[in-house]
């Protein structure tokens, strides 16, 4: 039997809209974005954008600049996902106890760059609970491809390799991570780690609690490349999910 065009066309538009209403089932998910540091990379224009999209999603968004809040136990006991974005900084120990604790119970935990992969640098448990560490990016900005893990997992089905300009980070990484994404290094700049294979996207439990990172996000043009913002907002939605 032939469909008839026009149904066709109605089963796709659809199918489209339950497919994007499934995927990002944030309504009414409490989460709070915390951005600060390094104002390098432009750790405000990332808060805002993304507690702009996730207010998009209809979840209920608190904002933060500064770790202070973290020392707020009762708020981060009532968030399903914890979005950061601050570059180096430090925390208290108030603060470090109260971020790892939420985590560790079952908030979860995203971020991208800097923001995540290279925050608190004197804070060994917080490295061990985001899964690795930033410690170089040779020769600055330079053009490099992602490879997606053909493992099928949601947050990275159906995108496909892509090359972009930005920083490239070499990361000491926790050998426990789910590796979703990868880069090569050339050996261009540091010859001794020619044919490295560094993860870029990766997602991990703490405790009870879920984290997602990807190491892109440099500058606000990254943002605008297609496959990087699902990343980030695919990550966001796992993350903020209980099993």
């Amino acid at each position: 039997m032939k469909i008839p065009p026009l149904l066709l066309v109605l089963f796709f538009i659809v199918f489209h809209s339950y497919s994007q209403e499934t995927q990002f089932d944030l309504k009414d998910k409490k989460i709070l974005v915390v951005y600060g540091g390094w104002e390098g990379h432009q750790p405000k224009y990332f808060g805002e954008k993304i507690a702009n999209w996730l207010r998009s999603q209809k979840a209920i968004v608190t904002v933060a600049d500064s770790t202070s809040i973290y020392s707020n136990s009762e708020l981060l006991r009532e968030q399903n996902l914890i979005v950061q974005h601050i570059t180096m900084s430090e925390m208290t120990p108030e603060q470090s106890k109260g971020l790892l604790q939420a985590i560790t119970s079952g908030v979860g935990l995203a971020g991208c760059h800097g923001g995540l992969g290279d925050s608190f640098r004197n804070n060994t448990e917080y490295q061990y609970m985001v899964g690795g560490q930033f410690v170089k990016h040779p020769g600055g900005r330079v053009t490099y491809t992602v490879h997606f893990e053909g493992n099928g997992d949601p947050i990275v089905n159906d995108l496909s390799d892509f090359s972009l300009h930005s920083e490239q980070y070499y990361m000491h990484v926790d050998p426990a991570i789910d590796v979703l994404a990868t880069t090569r290094f050339s050996g261009a700049h540091d010859s001794w780690i020619e044919g490295a294979i560094i993860p870029v996207v990766w997602k991990k439990r703490y405790g009870n609690g879920k984290v997602f990172y990807t190491s892109i996000g440099h500058s606000k043009e990254n943002y605008d490349i297609p496959e990087v913002w699902s990343l980030i907002t695919r990550g966001v939605n796992w993350a903020a999910k209980t099993d």
